[in-house]
């Protein structure tokens, strides 16, 4: 099937939609393109993406969105945005957002659509579903920035049918957690196009910082390693705090003496504290780093790679997830840490020392 393609193309928002005619769904098509429209559509990318020519869509508005997505609407941008559950989006729509029912929906009045979702079946379903994904609705010349830590292989395969349909997409997931989300300090992990992550800095700067890794999959490939170190880094942290408990310390002052020496971390600095007061809301759900972790060991067995750090910390992480404490932040990993010891860093200091 030849479709050509010459009509002259709006500012980003453009009049032929091709939501039926992503490789994903129908391999076999072919995409032929003027030199004329071509060189328009070069002019169009080239324009600069601000809130008076830009429109925005936003899918997902969980612990880390709801923050990434104030941000944008603060900027002056319109957003329309999609939730499985509405009252997550309440705050967003007092600010200004407009909620509609569906991805599909919220790609069609918008010219960048960003996703952070929790799971690949979730990145699948809000981006590639024939009826009711993103995909199906975005016009052509427009683009989806996925920020959930995902699996590379579904980014490349996003990007595939992003491409066939006349649109371009790039896999950004971040690192920084809940408090980076509210800062503003996202570390953005960008695979695509570089043209494209280029264009549209003026976005991603209100989020953050970017960092363009390379071909479409390997912002994904990145994230996945920035989990593997987090996620030995928080063994090593919760070990360390075990220990000092059981030789007598005080942990506020073991926590402060160390920080500043080699052992200091951003693990340190964001969870330290946190622990110690108790307080596992996540900033991160256990739920979605037992997820990563995941991904991350089929991605070493698909490499021929052994790493026994990790898979010791999935372990330690699932062993949450069978006590129900999914929902907790990555930080009550000192909690299977406890049990294991059968202490608990809230009871008396250990008699270590004492006559």
């Amino acid at each position: 099937m030849i479709h050509n393609i010459s009509s002259s193309f709006h500012k980003f928002v453009r009049p032929l939609r091709l939501h039926h005619y992503h490789c994903h769904y129908a391999p076999q098509t072919i995409l032929t393109v003027s030199a004329a429209t071509t060189t328009h559509l070069r002019r169009t990318m080239a324009t600069a993406v601000d809130p008076s020519n830009t429109r925005l869509g936003w899918i997902g508005t969980g612990v880390m969105g709801r923050s990434m997505c104030a941000h944008l609407i603060n900027a002056g941008y319109t957003l329309t945005v999609f939730t499985r559950t509405p009252s997550k989006a309440q705050e967003l729509i007092s600010m200004g957002a407009h909620w509609v029912d569906t991805p599909k929906a919220v790609a069609s009045q918008s010219d960048v659509v960003f996703s952070i979702v929790g799971y690949p079946s979730d990145v699948r379903q809000v981006i590639l579903d024939s009826n009711s994904g993103a995909l199906s609705g975005l016009r052509q010349g427009g683009v989806i920035i996925d920020m959930t830590t995902s699996e590379p292989s579904l980014a490349v395969e996003i990007h595939s049918a992003a491409s066939a349909a006349g649109c371009s997409a790039i896999d950004a997931p971040v690192s920084g957690g809940d408090r980076g989300a509210r800062n503003a300090a996202l570390s953005i992990f960008a695979g695509g196009e570089e043209s494209i992550v280029q264009r549209l800095n003026p976005l991603f700067n209100l989020l953050g910082k970017v960092y363009y890794m390379g071909a479409p999959g390997k912002g994904q490939f990145t994230k996945l390693g920035n989990q593997v170190v987090i996620a030995s880094s928080m063994v090593g942290l919760c070990e360390g705090l075990i220990y000092a408990h059981k030789a007598g310390l005080d942990l506020n002052h073991f926590v402060d003496a160390i920080s500043t020496g080699a052992a200091g971390s951003k693990s340190l600095d964001l969870y330290g504290s946190r622990i110690l007061n108790r307080d596992l809301e996540p900033g991160f759900y256990v739920n979605h780093f037992v997820k990563d972790l995941g991904i991350c060991l089929r991605e070493c067995q698909n490499m021929g790679l052994a790493l026994p750090g990790l898979a010791l910390a999935q372990q330690l992480y699932l062993s949450l997830k069978a006590h129900g404490e999914g929902d907790l932040g990555t930080q009550a990993l000192i909690l299977a840490l406890e049990r294991i010891n059968n202490l608990s860093l809230q009871s008396e200091a250990s008699a270590i020392g004492k006559p």
